[in-house]
């Protein structure tokens, strides 16, 4: 792969409103994916990429698509009825990042750009859609609900979006992805982005049935994040990684960490005992309320909030900036969300910290985790004198316990039937 050319905004010859958004987020040199993809989708050329969140391709398909609308108008006016550019998004905290990404290198154009997502403020949403938007970025359950209300129509599309597409498989949207883009004006008549961390197999085939000659661009992730990347691996027990985290999180002063781990009930167990602990965390998983999840995640972008811990539906898609720390409290059993854990840290071409345990649970993934990175990940060493003592945390069930009685409150329970003399009497054979 050709390595990507060092590129100006400046040299793009983006219109003046697109240079006003750049300079208001504060950009001024393309990341490797915007190099290798803006030049030829602002031509007008359709691009299948792979990249990972937070490597800039968010502004690249941005950009492209906002150029493409300023210089194809339509006719007429058909905003009311149909949005010009669709944008489509995996999770609801990456569609949300769109939006605002968006509202800040779009804020020249005077296009009016949406977001709709489930969770909340359906008919909010739903209201101002209705009032007709020139971008639409959302979900794909929410975007289609909202379609087959016609609240909107698919008849002016100009621009296509779709951001994490191996996601959008993962996920189980692939036959809604399919539901759109069946009914969007035939391809040589738009611009198609398609961006993804992987560009697998059914990535393509999704590319090549519903875009027009797709020019593929590949990132590697390892080289993304990886090289940029502080990294350790300690090999602690099971019952030692608690103190361990809790003694490199104090000694580290985390002020903006995410700490991974494997399971939603590993998150909300480990939320606890840092809480109970002293130290301030949230858990963050697929089935927190949208509203908490705002909330948690506005708490940590702006410090308040110092140490995050995920399952790995946050792992993708999440753009959080100045992550100063990653830690794999559980190392991941699939080798590529190593790198896409690691990747919260290193955001377009900064520096960071990654911290892995190989507990007794999950050491056997390093090697293949070693083997896919390309290097070796240093050693660090545990003094076992230096670990504090850790309280645990009290226990709480993580359902209502049931009213006296098992049945629903105030209803008393109806007795067992007795053995004995109160059992009916069978009525003797012969």
């Amino acid at each position: 792969m050709p390595e990507a050319p060092k590129i100006l905004f400046t040299d793009l010859e983006l219109p003046d409103v697109l240079l006003d958004g750049v300079r208001a987020a504060g950009f001024e040199s393309c990341t490797p994916i915007q190099a290798m993809t803006l030049p030829r989708a602002l031509q007008g050329h359709d691009i299948a990429g792979q990249a990972q969140t937070g490597t800039g391709k968010t502004a690249a398909f941005l950009l492209a698509a906002f150029n493409y609308l300023l210089r194809n108008p339509l006719p007429t006016d058909d905003r009311i009825s149909s949005p010009r550019a669709l944008m489509i998004a995996p999770t609801r905290e990456l569609a949300i990042q769109i939006h605002a990404d968006a509202l800040v290198l779009g804020k020249s154009t005077g296009f009016k750009m949406d977001v709709v997502y489930g969770g909340e403020d359906y008919e909010k949403q739903r209201n101002s859609l209705a009032q007709g938007v020139d971008v639409l970025i959302g979900t794909p359950g929410r975007l289609i609900d909202y379609f087959k209300q016609k609240i909107f129509s698919l008849n002016q599309i100009q621009v296509i979006v779709l951001d994490e597409a191996d996601r959008m498989f993962d996920l189980g949207f692939i036959k809604d992805i399919r539901y759109v883009l069946r009914r969007l004006p035939p391809a040589e008549k738009r611009l198609n982005l398609m961006f993804s961390a992987t560009l697998n197999q059914r990535v393509l085939e999704l590319a090549y049935e519903h875009m027009n000659e797709p020019e593929t661009v590949r990132i590697e992730p390892d080289k993304l994040t990886v090289d940029k990347v502080t990294q350790i691996v300690y090999f602690p027990s099971n019952e030692e990684k608690a103190p361990l985290l809790i003694k490199l999180l104090r000694s580290m002063e985390a002020i903006r960490t995410m700490v991974f781990v494997n399971t939603k009930r590993q998150a909300e167990q480990l939320c606890r005992l840092l809480q109970h602990n002293g130290l301030a965390a949230e858990a963050i998983s697929g089935d927190v309320p949208q509203k908490k999840r705002i909330r948690m995640l506005r708490d940590f972008q702006s410090g308040e909030l110092p140490v995050l811990i995920a399952t790995d539906v946050a792992s993708r898609g999440l753009h959080v900036p100045d992550v100063s720390h990653v830690v794999n409290y559980d190392l991941p059993q699939d080798a590529e969300d190593y790198v896409h854990r690691i990747g919260r840290t290193a955001r377009a071409g900064a520096s960071g910290d990654a911290v892995s345990f190989a507990c007794e649970t999950y050491a056997f993934t390093l090697p293949e985790i070693e083997t896919f990175i390309g290097h070796r990940i240093p050693t660090g060493t545990i003094d076992h004198e230096q670990l504090p003592t850790v309280e645990a945390a009290p226990y709480q069930p993580r359902h209502k316990p049931r009213t006296k009685g098992g049945g629903p409150r105030g209803q008393k329970k109806r007795p067992a039937q007795r053995s004995g003399r109160n059992k009916p009497s069978r009525p003797k054979s012969g």
